[in-house]
């Protein structure tokens, strides 16, 4: 199995839909890329914007974590230390 790349949360944040036309979201230490869901069109899934750790935020959310089995595993997120 091939190492996932690592990306910083500033790395993270330029893959918004914006800044850059790839659209990524991490979760529990993954990132995974969304670009290709018509959710996530430009950048914004209703009050969650990409480019950014959504594993806070999914107890609001009205789905599981099961969702993002949906998308490719892209990197692994990592803290600064």
């Amino acid at each position: 199995m091939t190492e996932l790349p690592v990306y910083t949360k500033s790395q993270l944040a330029l893959r918004n839909g914006q800044d850059k036309p790839l659209i990524w979201v991490a979760y529990q230490g993954y990132i995974y890329d969304v670009t290709e869901s018509r959710l996530w069109r430009n950048g914004k899934h209703y009050e969650h914007w990409a480019g950014q750790d959504l594993t806070a935020e999914l107890a609001d959310a009205p789905h599981t974590e099961a969702v993002f089995e949906k998308f490719k595993k892209i990197g692994k997120l990592i803290s600064p230390a």
